[in-house]
């Protein structure tokens, strides 16, 4: 798979969401010669063990390949009040694309205090995720930053999604069963879903 950056940089702040989604991409970017800069930003995550789960796997791999790997500030308070009035949207409605301008106007903020202009986010890489919601959270985010470009890549193509599942077998990831936050844990995962006031509207939007 050939990558080249927007602005044909080789340095990118790459902001990851688990280390299964994340793991064929920095392969793929390091294939190219591109160096990521892992920025773990997921605030949405809960409860906070399930967050520090999903951030022990992330850095466990960034250690393996030799990159760095920056843990973002857990603010589930600031993003709960970011999605207040939206709790009870099914998946892919508007609480998940605040959720998205949350997180990557963070990463776009913490590539202009690092004076890298490129960033991306493993969240294209899912496919319960809307590429479209996640450009749209994107392109306004680098507009918020100055000196930031949004690189709007489908990380769902050129094979990365079966190498993957393959990396995920190789490293025995820890994988997750349900996106991040508790309006979207399912009645199938271990996790209990007691104290999610939209429970019933989550579980019918599955």
């Amino acid at each position: 798979m050939i990558l080249r950056t927007p602005d044909s940089s080789d340095r990118i702040v790459l902001h990851t969401c688990c280390a299964p989604c994340s793991s064929a991409i920095i392969e793929a970017l390091m294939d190219n010669g591109i160096t990521p800069v892992i920025f773990y930003s997921n605030s949405n995550i809960f409860p906070r063990q399930e967050y520090l789960v999903r951030k022990e796997e992330c850095s466990r791999y960034a250690l393996k390949l030799g990159l760095e790997i920056i843990d973002d500030d857990y603010c589930h308070s600031d993003w709960l009040e970011g999605v207040k009035g939206l709790e009870c949207e099914p998946e892919r409605g508007g609480r998940c694309l605040e959720c998205f301008r949350f997180r990557l106007l963070r990463s776009a903020r913490f590539a202009a205090s690092r004076g890298i202009s490129v960033f991306t986010t493993t969240l294209a890489s899912s496919r319960w995720k809307s590429l479209e919601q996640i450009n749209t959270a994107g392109a306004w985010a680098a507009s918020q930053v100055e000196g930031t470009v949004f690189w709007d890549q489908n990380w769902r193509k050129g094979g990365l999604q079966e190498r993957r599942n393959a990396l995920l077998k190789e490293n025995g990831f820890y994988n997750q069963l349900y996106c991040g936050c508790e309006f979207s844990i399912s009645s199938g995962n271990a996790q209990s879903a007691e104290g999610n006031p939209c429970r019933k509207t989550a579980l019918q939007a599955q």
